[in-house]
């Protein structure tokens, strides 16, 4: 089942690269519109933001399961194996899924409320359903879920002894 979950990250990885590339283009041409031709392009902006934002939350799982996230730990890394597992078990357990479970706690009102609404940009010439955006929120939480269980199995599996280590940070598939 890890395995599987691990592949539909990588493909997950593959979209989320390509949707960089969509940004860059897009925040290009935002660029060029105003000022090449002098003109406003409200809601080329504002799929530029959420585009963006849509990247954050959906990356975050895959960037843990990559053990890519970012460390700020100038001690454990001369720490044996198992124990730098234990810490990443503890951090997962103690730290990531509280932090998700109040995320989504607030986040689901948050999501609710503009579903009601029906919401759009607020600028003239905007983008209509950004409802839609904003469910990405919990559809970043939920994913995250996925991978710290994942990531927690891993570090439980290398703290017992039973595998050897977990990835290598800043290791992308």
């Amino acid at each position: 089942m890890v395995r599987v979950i691990e592949r539909a990250f990588d493909g997950l990885a593959t979209l989320l690269a390509w949707l960089m590339i969509g940004l860059a283009v897009l925040a290009t041409s935002v660029l060029v519109l105003r000022y090449g031709f002098g003109l406003n392009t409200t809601a080329v902006q504002d799929a530029v933001i959420y585009l963006n934002a849509g990247l954050v939350m959906l990356g975050l799982s895959v960037t843990l399961l990559a053990n890519a996230h970012v460390r700020v730990d100038v001690l454990s890394d001369r720490w044996p194996t198992p124990l730098q597992a234990l810490r990443d078990l503890l951090g997962v357990v103690l730290l990531v899924l509280p932090m998700l479970a109040v995320t989504a706690w607030h986040g689901w009102d948050y999501v609710a409320r503009a579903w009601v609404m029906g919401e759009g940009s607020g600028d003239a010439g905007g983008l209509s359903g950004v409802y839609w955006f904003k469910s990405l929120i919990l559809v970043g939480v939920a994913l995250l879920f996925v991978a710290a269980l994942v990531f927690a199995y891993r570090a439980f599996q290398v703290w017992r002894g039973e595998a050897q280590a977990l990835p290598a940070p800043s290791h992308l598939s």
